[in-house]
């Protein structure tokens, strides 16, 4: 299975690395980046949730999507990102 380039790890991961950039710079709104974020954990859980996505894939994902949560986490308690 060839995974579109759209939805290749390090597309999603250069996502939220920089929208926790825009964070912790303030050059972004807490309700923006939460809803961008949320855009991206729900990308994420489909891609997760697909039953011929292959394993190594799958495991990215999932890496991903506790790195998305640690940071929707991070902002739900207002403690800017490290």
């Amino acid at each position: 299975m060839t995974t579109p380039k759209e939805t290749q790890p390090e597309h999603l991961e250069a996502a939220i690395d920089h929208l926790e950039q825009a964070i912790r710079n303030g050059s972004i709104a807490t309700g923006a980046a939460k809803g961008l974020l949320y855009s991206v954990m729900e990308t994420l859980g489909v891609l997760v949730g697909d039953p011929a996505l292959p394993d190594q894939l799958r495991d990215g994902y999932e890496g991903l999507l506790e790195s998305a949560r640690e940071l929707r986490a991070r902002l739900d308690s207002h403690t800017p990102p490290r």
